[in-house]
């Protein structure tokens, strides 16, 4: 397989005829073959081998899309029309999507060649991957650590060249945290830039879908393809927001914001060192750097939990065994049926997070919990619009620890929980957030740092993530 270093640089050898598209595609099958350890796929598309001519055609002629050729896997939350939709999960292990998700469909529309579904965490609840029906998900950095989650699966297709891009989703740092851990870019955009239509809900306030890669070029591509308003997303905003592909100038200077909160104690020094480092080239290269506030930061992990079960208990109340999936076989009467069926269909950290939000929803608690949660969640969402009046980007650590090993916090939920302390804010806030690649520790594990900007700032934001290549 020849190399390349994104889809541009694809696309020249394709035309040039240096790179069989064909053969491309192939030998990205052969490699998910060879490596089934990893279990970054949940359903392979050896078809999608078919598609490869009639595209490379199209580059050929010159009338291709703007991803043409570009292999895409997809998380297996989101639809793919005649395809598993499973969700990493038992109760939906046999069902098939009878339509495409949006953010799928305009990747097809623009020539991408989706090569799979890629293995996450059960309806995209966890933080390591050790969650799915399916298995876990192994970092192909070091096979004995998990590789993040919930979309593991999305960044590991990525980091072990499985495919070009791959698609994930982004509730509390579901795409920054695997790919802090998997030494890959990240992105969450900004809510309601993409569309969720076709997107297996978890948390519908908090959801976002976003792209993985190895470089900025393609992590912007792909934003500009998915991007957009959708009116079967009532969320989805009306805003004519495009990422345009600007260069940045090496003379613009900015301020760059490192809250406090996010320094303090339980941040591996490795991390802290590794970061410390690129905030001295940011100050080489004269950008200002000055410590911020997030006062509310501390509460940032008890309201996120308590809003995202919250909603993901009623989201998961249509999963009954009367409608589709999973139904049990064990039941006298309807009540039984649904007991059963979501008994035996749901895995533990699901069934754990539904009781959560059904108890914090329930009367006598809304109040106390769920409605003083929303309270918190707005000022955390004032704390960072304060910041922004006085910094142009919010610089943090991704996640407290480099990947940890598997099954090292299975029995430890909260420990599980704080592995997104760096991450949920921002998902809260509704803001745009990457994962940028910043080294590796001692015992060579990826080390990631996080960049935060104003909503619908992409294009500054990802512009401002060269600075870190020059």
């Amino acid at each position: 397989m020849l190399k390349y270093k994104n889809h541009s640089e694809k696309i020249s050898l394709i035309r040039e005829g240096k790179l069989s598209l064909r053969e491309n595609v192939s030998d990205f099958l052969k490699l998910i073959r060879e490596k089934p350890e990893l279990n970054a796929f949940n359903s392979v598309f050896d078809d999608c081998v078919g598609y490869s001519e009639a595209i490379e055609t199209k580059i050929k002629n010159g009338n291709s899309g703007k991803l043409a050729g570009m292999v895409v896997a997809v998380k297996d939350v989101l639809a793919i029309a005649d395809r598993p939709l499973t969700c990493s999960s038992n109760i939906l292990r046999n069902f098939t999507a009878l339509y495409n998700a949006t953010a799928v469909q305009k990747l097809i529309d623009e020539d991408a060649i989706i090569i799979g579904k890629t293995n996450c965490d059960e309806f995209a609840m966890g933080s390591s991957n050790e969650n799915s029906a399916f298995g876990n998900v192994l970092n192909p950095v070091d096979i004995t650590r998990v590789p993040g989650g919930s979309s593991g699966g999305s960044a590991v297709a990525v980091a072990a060249h499985l495919c070009d891009v791959s698609l994930g989703t982004d509730t509390g740092g579901s795409i920054r945290q695997p790919a802090a851990f998997c030494g890959i870019y990240g992105l969450k955009p900004t809510y309601g830039r993409v569309s969720r239509y076709g997107l297996t809900a978890f948390a519908s306030s908090f959801d976002t879908i976003g792209p993985f890669a190895k470089n900025i070029e393609d992590i912007e591509l792909v934003l500009s393809v998915i991007s957009g308003y959708d009116e079967k997303d009532s969320t989805s905003r009306k805003m004519g927001h495009t990422v345009s592909g600007l260069k940045i100038n090496s003379e613009d200077k900015f301020k760059i914001g490192l809250p406090v909160e996010y320094f303090g104690d339980g941040l591996n020094m490795e991390i802290r060192d590794s970061i410390q480092m690129k905030i001295d080239l940011l100050k080489k290269n004269g950008h200002e750097i000055m410590n911020i506030q997030l006062p509310h930061t501390e509460y940032s992990i008890a309201a996120y939990y308590i809003l995202t079960t919250a909603e993901a208990s009623s989201n998961l109340a249509r999963f009954d065994g009367a409608r589709y999936g999973y139904r049990s076989a064990e039941s006298n009467n309807l009540s039984g049926m649904y007991m059963n069926s979501r008994t035996e269909g749901f895995g533990s950290e699901v069934k754990r997070r539904i009781m959560l939000g059904t108890y914090v929803l329930s009367s006598g608690y809304y109040d106390a919990y769920y409605r003083k949660a929303q309270k918190v969640r707005r000022l955390l969402k004032e704390d960072f619009d304060r910041a922004f009046g006085e910094v142009d980007f919010i610089l943090t650590p991704t996640t407290p620890t480099t990947a940890f090993k598997i099954g090292e916090k299975t029995s430890d939920p909260l420990a599980m929980y704080l592995e997104d302390i760096y991450t949920t804010s921002a998902n809260l806030a509704g803001l745009p957030g990457i994962n940028i690649p910043a080294g590796f520790d001692q015992k060579n594990l990826p080390i990631g740092m996080q960049l935060m900007s104003r909503q619908f700032d992409e294009e500054r934001l990802l512009n401002f993530c060269r600075v870190f290549d020059m």
